[in-house]
């Protein structure tokens, strides 16, 4: 028995509840519990309805084949992740990176091996945080590509193409200067599209934080920004993709995280610094770091996305 898009499906048993719940979180890291249990229902109730299967063990069991990860499950997913953002948002944090982060980690890569910064926007949602990167850098002076090189990820493959599209409606510019899009943005219709010279500066990466084997493959990082992400995780989940984040940084490199986060009880690798503007955390610099250059490691995993995509 099918199920229309019009009908409702069966409501979903407490082990149903569970049996999604844990499935969901084991994936990527996304935790659902009692005051949550109405969003997923009424999101996997979506899925359901639209490849209208009437079952909820049915379309349990249509997650679970999904072996490679990129078919019914990557669309519950994109359902289920809030991707609420704009540009520009805590620009204190933003400026801290730029004012301050910015000069000391590129004098400390000039020292050692020279090369861009390397910076990951990670949960990146449509983009516009590390376009925000790329034009208060460019604003303050730096060459984008020659002292910093972005990397921007996100495990909804919707939001991903917005990204790489760089077209954007009236409330993504709440915290823009009016300056500023005009200088950075082309208008037609009401849509406003990024240039092609800020564009080309972010290498947008299809990642989920929980899949270690493929986060193998990108480089060590000099500073990662993961803001408002991890409160959607639970515990273990937090404490997996913070340890993942200490591994990704160069020692004396920076995580910046959401204000609404902190590592208490999470982490006491990384120090909690004082930066003019901001709190931040960077793992200790004991000595010189031999971590590869991440360049030609994450621009594989954005040229294989790419191609994906077109």
């Amino acid at each position: 028995m099918s199920l229309s898009r019009t009908d409702d499906p069966p409501a979903m048993t407490d082990r149903e509840f569970r049996l999604f719940a844990e499935l969901v979180r084991s994936h990527c890291g996304l935790a659902f519990g009692p005051d949550t249990r109405f969003l997923l229902e009424s999101r996997i109730a979506r899925r359901m309805r639209d490849i209208q299967i009437s079952s909820c063990s049915a379309y349990h069991y249509e997650l679970r084949k999904d072996k490679r990860r990129d078919g019914e499950l990557a669309n519950l997913i994109d359902e289920l992740t809030t991707n609420e953002t704009y540009f520009f948002r805590e620009r204190g944090q933003l400026r801290a990176l730029l004012r301050e982060i910015l000069p000391e980690a590129l004098m400390a890569r000039r020292e050692r091996s020279g090369g861009p910064v390397s910076i990951w926007s990670a949960g990146c949602a449509s983009g516009e945080e590390p376009y925000s990167i790329v034009m208060l850098a460019m604003e303050a002076g730096f060459d984008p590509g020659q002292d910093l090189r972005v990397y921007a990820s996100d495990i909804s493959r919707r939001m991903l193409r917005r990204a790489r599209k760089g077209s954007y409606r009236e409330a993504s510019f709440r915290e823009t200067e009016p300056a500023l899009r005009e200088k950075y943005f082309e208008e037609k219709d009401g849509v406003f599209t990024i240039s092609e010279r800020v564009r080309q500066c972010v290498d947008f990466i299809h990642l989920n934080l929980m899949d270690r084997s493929r986060i193998a493959l990108l480089g060590a990082m000099d500073v990662i920004l993961c803001r408002n992400v991890i409160i959607y995780f639970d515990a273990d989940g937090k404490r997996d993709v913070i340890r993942m984040f200490e591994e990704k940084l160069r020692p004396g490199g920076h995580l910046l995280l959401g204000h609404s986060e902190s590592l208490i009880n999470l982490s006491t690798s990384l120090e909690l610094r004082h930066l003019e503007s901001d709190l931040v955390y960077r793992r200790p610099r004991p000595g010189l770091s031999s971590d590869p250059d991440p360049w030609h490691l994450a621009a594989r995993l954005a040229i294989g996305d790419a191609e994906r995509e077109s």
